[in-house]
């Protein structure tokens, strides 16, 4: 199924600002969050900006069409003997289907004149290996599935009627082809799970030649589960244990499982901070799923949490805004959200809603106990609540998603 070719004009930016620099562009993100549609889209650009066509090479390697490129050696002499005496931009899809790819991106760079551009479905693509060898010249571009804005984009669906849109955005999740299945319930569950399936066996299963599927699949439910809870591998362990639903989990092998699954992009891991000191704590981390649809495929749509969902979209949201995110700890306080890039901290608590007067007395004295200047905001589903408490600004979530990013 091929998604909608709707311009994702932040992404598509990013790579025409790096364009004809020295560093190989690296888009990396979790399958069908629309990675092969943004080369098209860069490709499309090159071609109405004056780039011919022959200079332009175009790869898709799950495409049958390049099954006999298998190595290096192969990806090296299919791209040689396409290259003249101009130059290329070389656009590489899922290079990671390629043995030792990354030796042939280095004899490009060595060999020709040449603009590269590589996704890849799985952190495996920038290992420490890799990362070593490509040190300084590789810009990473990180792509999520749609934000909040873009959903309503790419289903043309005006602003009226928004908390209805926000629902279904909470339910079926941002993958883009979903918006050319809307309105069918049956296709879209169809799709969701095949991609989930997809992603479960190659990215994870396949690659790491896993043998205790059961252990796997159950750490899965257990993260999606648990969204937005306090989480450690013991924690898992003991659930797994004392409930038999697995015959033994030791830590070491769930601390590997999850590193796996943060690698194929379907979960992130928030860290936990120290607000006063900064330090990062080794504890209980906080894990988030990359599509909301991917984690209601599995769980079911009736009994959705979404107090624990709007913290997941929130907590996606400011990664798309380019903060590093973590979890706070602050005295006997926890900060849901410390948001950092390289100009500002910003400090986010996320509910349901402020009408109670206990949960809005809770909110407010975590981030009343932050004693530095920087931004400090609660995020609601309340809907007439643009009110600033002490200078705590309190914002409607589904508001805060279309705002200009900050």
């Amino acid at each position: 199924m091929k998604e909608k070719m709707v311009i994702r004009e932040k992404y598509l930016k990013k790579m025409i600002d790096s364009k004809d620099t020295e560093f190989i562009k690296v888009i990396t993100g979790i399958r069908r969050s629309g990675k092969s549609t943004l080369l098209l889209m860069f490709k499309d650009y090159l071609l109405k900006n004056g780039v011919k066509k022959e200079n332009i090479i175009h790869i898709n390697f799950e495409s049958g069409i390049y099954d006999n490129i298998k190595n290096y050696k192969d990806l090296y002499q299919y791209v040689k003997e396409k290259i003249k005496n101009n130059k290329i931009y070389l656009l590489l899809d899922e290079v990671q289907n390629v043995e030792s790819w990354e030796k042939a991106i280095n004899a490009f760079k060595v060999d020709f004149d040449i603009d590269i551009y590589i996704t890849g479905s799985n952190a495996y693509l920038l290992s420490s290996e890799l990362s070593t060898l490509l040190s300084g010249r590789y810009i990473e571009i990180k792509m999520y599935p749609l934000s909040f804005k873009e959903f309503l984009m790419f289903n043309k669906y005006d602003e009226s009627n928004l908390e209805d849109k926000f629902n279904e955005y909470l339910k079926y999740g941002g993958l883009p082809a979903i918006a050319l299945i809307k309105n069918n319930d049956e296709l879209i569950l169809s799709y969701l799970n095949d991609i989930y399936n997809t992603i479960v066996k190659k990215d994870i299963i396949d690659r790491n030649n896993i043998k205790d599927i059961a252990l796997l699949e159950n750490i899965i439910k257990y993260l999606f589960s648990n969204v937005g809870s306090p989480i450690s591998s013991n924690k898992i362990s003991d659930y797994l244990n004392s409930n038999k639903i697995v015959q033994k989990a030791n830590h070491q092998t769930i601390d590997n499982y999850l590193n796996m699954l943060e690698k194929s992009y379907i979960i992130y891991k928030a860290d936990r901070t120290d607000v006063k000191s900064k330090a990062l704590l080794k504890t209980l981390g906080k894990y988030y799923v990359s599509d909301t649809g991917l984690r209601n495929i599995i769980l079911g749509f009736r009994n959705i949490n979404e107090g624990h969902l709007l913290e997941n979209v929130v907590y996606l949201e400011l990664l798309r805004r380019g903060y590093k995110v973590n979890i706070g700890k602050n005295s006997d306080y926890e900060v849901d959200f410390v948001a950092e890039n390289t100009h500002t901290i910003k400090y986010y608590q996320v509910t349901q809603t402020l009408s109670d007067e206990q949960v809005k007395n809770r909110e407010l004295r975590s981030l009343e106990s932050i004693s530095d200047n920087y931004g400090k905001i609660i995020l609601s589903m309340d809907k007439s609540i643009n009110n600033d408490y002490n200078g705590i600004k309190v914002k409607n979530i589904i508001n805060w998603l279309l705002e200009n990013e900050e």
